[in-house]
Order: structure tokens, then sequence, then C-alpha cells
């Protein structure tokens, strides 16, 4: 039984879907107008690690990862690059796929485009004005009116007064309530728009998810996922708007929040994943201590990325440093050498396989435990080293194939390794070559000054009575 973490309820809860037969997850994707971050590659490792368990422990799931393809900060991109929307959003789409791809991201399902489901979001807003929960202003916009939902504050732990006490003097007249948040906003000059009954304009942020996941899954569904930056208030919006417009919840019936409201959400249960944190500081673009995960990838192989991500628990905040990918590098290392010098042998895997795979899966059924579950494979890394037994070797494979790693060969990972200005594999191989030719000739000299110089780039060689064997350092 997989127990999650539920965000909404604050505590551990055993995972029994909605319909077992159609399990339903979205998670909040991608903003395109620039190359992915770490935090981005953070929110696409964790959620497909557990997309991957899911279906490993037999669930049949519909994965959605929404793209945000119309905002703010897309139309000022495109404006400043002289270029259509449709060019910028297409172009980091594409981009987008590529980092996912090079990271051992499986592609969800479903990735629906906001500008895809406008009539969506005009019919939910339509709706949400009929239940009294939202209102069009004199500017042409609309609005969410916050205080109509009585649990609003439930999933980030605030109360409607705390909200409001923290709220500046609020410049937007139009409004009723400061805390009242756009759900349609009127048309600029030169700016993208679509029509609606309230004018030309388009939909604001919050609106597109709840749209969109009730387009796709229908009015309840099991998991909705993000980082910790979604939860409020993007989240919590997304609660008052597919409740306010449905009626519809989960029934958590005997779950209460700390200001006595019972939970009403559309969602079952809401996880969300940890920050990334350099220096200590939360990683953002606001202090400029932010890394694209292409930058990453030229100095690190993109299976030590994903490695470095699931080493951590997907709730815990990710401290990045070159020390910690150098760190996370050296132990990848170790497992691809285990399985290097024993070669894997074929392995039916099962949970109660042996004693390695029920630990395993113990660890991961209790809320995605990576961090047990890799423990265990260095445990299984150690037996290997210590028998040789391509059994075991064919475990190890195969438990870290269930979390996306160790599925390349042995031999190509250890020589691989992003090395933009190093020796290639072929200058590589000639240097041993001739490295070899000297030791025969008896020129210590030659022999040396070759080791050196491969040290200097960080190539180990490893002699054996097979011969040389190399990888990077």
């Amino acid at each position: 039984m997989t127990t999650i973490y539920n965000t909404l309820t604050r505590q551990k809860e055993p995972f029994t879907p909605i319909d077992p037969e159609n399990v339903r997850m979205y998670v909040c994707g991608m903003t395109v107008y620039d190359y992915c971050h770490l935090g981005h590659a953070r929110v696409m490792v964790v959620f497909d690690m557990i997309a991957r368990w899911l279906r490993e422990c037999g669930y049949p799931l519909t994965y959605v990862r929404n793209i945000t393809d119309i905002d703010d900060k897309i139309i000022a991109r495109a404006a400043e690059n002289g270029e259509t929307i449709g060019e910028l959003t297409e172009r980091f789409i594409q981009a987008m796929h590529e980092d996912a791809d090079a990271l051992g991201v499986l592609r969800p399902d479903i990735e629906p485009k906001a500008t895809e489901n406008i009539p969506q979001m005009i019919a939910m807003i339509e709706t949400l004005i009929q239940n009294g929960k939202a209102y069009p202003a004199a500017n042409g916009d609309v609005y969410y009116a916050v205080r109509e939902f009585a649990a609003y504050g439930q999933l980030s732990g605030k109360s409607l007064d705390d909200l409001r006490a923290g709220e500046r003097v609020e410049v937007d007249g139009f409004k009723r309530d400061p805390l009242d948040f756009v759900l349609w906003k009127a048309a600029k000059a030169g700016e993208p728009a679509w029509e609606s009954p309230w004018g030309n304009g388009r939909p604001g942020w919050h609106i597109e998810c709840s749209a969109m996941s009730e387009n796709l899954f229908g009015d309840t569904f099991d998991i909705h996922g993000g980082g910790a930056d979604l939860q409020f208030p993007h989240h919590e919006n997304e609660i008052a708007q597919s409740v306010g417009a449905t009626g519809h919840t989960c029934g958590h019936h005997h779950a209460q929040t700390h200001h006595g409201q019972s939970i009403a959400s559309h969602v079952k249960y809401w996880l969300h994943n940890g920050f990334i944190r350099v220096d200590g500081e939360k990683m953002s673009k606001s202090l400029g201590n932010f890394f694209t995960i292409r930058e990453v990838l030229k100095q690190y192989d993109p299976e030590v990325v994903r490695f470095f991500i699931l080493r951590a628990h997907y709730r815990s905040p990710l401290n990045y440093s070159d020390a910690h990918l150098d760190d996370a590098k050296g132990a990848l290392t170790r497992l691809y050498t285990t399985l290097k010098n024993t070669p894997a042998a074929e392995f039916d895997l099962s949970e109660n396989a042996n004693d390695y795979t029920r630990r395993f899966y113990a660890a991961m059924n209790d809320d995605f435990g990576t961090v047990e579950a890799v423990a265990v494979l260095f445990e299984l890394a150690g037996e290997v080293n210590k028998t040789n037994d391509a059994h075991l070797a064919g475990c190890l494979k195969a438990l870290g194939g269930i979390i996306g790693l160790l599925q390349r060969d042995p031999i190509e990972f250890l020589q691989g390794g992003a090395v933009s200005d190093g020796l290639s594999n072929e200058e590589i191989e000639d240097l041993i070559v001739r490295r070899k030719q000297a030791r025969a000739d008896k020129n210590w000299a030659e022999s040396d000054r070759i080791r050196d110089l491969l040290n200097e780039h960080k190539i180990i060689l490893e002699d054996n009575a097979g011969g040389t064997t190399w990888r990077r350092g």
C-alpha cells in the first residue's frame, strides 16, 4: 500500500484512488518564454518518478502536465525579441522537451496548452459568475470574489483575516476586496486577445489549470502536483475556482483545517516538491542565482543531475552546488562501476523477489522515499562487488530502472560525461594505445607523460590483466 503526504490535510494518507481503473494526475508545467532551470528540472524528474512508481504498482495512470503559452512574461519577451508569441513559445516548448528527454523524463500522456483551451476557461468563468463566486468589473476584467468561498486558505493554512492583514494598500480600485484575483483580463492595445462575454481579453493564469483539468478529468481527480511555490496563491485559487464552479469535492469528510473549516477540494491528494536552494537561498530569477538545465548539462552528465535530484526526498529542500553534483557523480559512478565489473543477468523483478526488493518497494511506498530506495541500491551494489553475482547485478539494474537510473551501458556511462573542452573519447583511446607502446618499449618517461596528461583531464586509468580501461573522473 502506497502512502502519500497530502499537503491539504498535512499528513500521510493511504493512496486509494477515486477510480482504481483510471488514476488521474495533473501537474502544473512550465511557462514557456525561456529555457528551463533546475527548479523546473526538479518538478519534471520528481513527478516522472511518481508516475513511474504508480505504474510499477499497477495503476492505470493518465499523467497531464500543462503548458502555459500565454501570459505577461511571454508577451513581453516576444515583443523584446521582435517575434510572434507562437514562434517564441514553440521554440521553448521544443527546448523543454529536449531538456526533459535528456534527464530521462518520460513525456506526460497529455500536454494541454492554455491557448487551446480558452473556450473552456470562458465557460468556467461564466459559471462562477452565475454561482455568485465572481463578478465583472467596470474596467472589463472579471474577478473571483474570495470571500464567497468559505474554505479559502485551507491549502496554505492561511486565514482570510491573516491574508487581509498582510495586504498592502490596494491600487486596483476595481476589485471589491483586495484579496480578489483576476479571472479575465481586458485586452490592452497590441496584445493578443480573445472574444468573450465581457469584451476582448485573455484569461488570468489561475483559471487555466482549473479549466483544463476539468476538461480532461471531470470535476474531481486524484493527484495535483507542482512546486512548493505554487501552493499559494495558484493552487489555493484553483480549488476556489474548481469547487466554486462545480460544487464537487473529493469528500475529505473528517478532515478540518486548523481554522475549523471543513476541507473542500476537487483534488484528493495535493503533492508539492521542495525548493532548490543555492548557498542557502531559494533559487530564483530575482536573486540571479538560477541555473538553466542546459548550463548544468554542459558540466554534468544528465543522469548525474537526475540522480542528484532523486537522492533527496522530493519534499525536502535540495541544495545545489558543484560539490553536491560532484558527489552525486562519484556515487553514480560507483553503481555503474559495479555493473561494469559484474554484467547484469536478466532479473524477474517483483516486490518479494528478495530482501533488497522488499526494502526498495517499502521505501518507495512510504511517500516515494527515494533516499532510502537509493540506499538499498548501494547496499545491493556492495553485495554484488563481494560476490560477483550476475543475478544480483540484474536486480540492481532492474531496481534502478524503476526510477529511471542505471539503464545505460556501464562503459558508455563511465567513459562519457559532458566535457566541452576536454579530450574526446577517440583522443583518449589513442593516448592509451601510445602509452601501451611506450611501456612495451620501456620508454617510461613517455609513458608517465601520457598518464600525467590524462590525469590533467581527469581521466582515470585502470590497468588490469585484460588491459587498460578508463573513465572520466
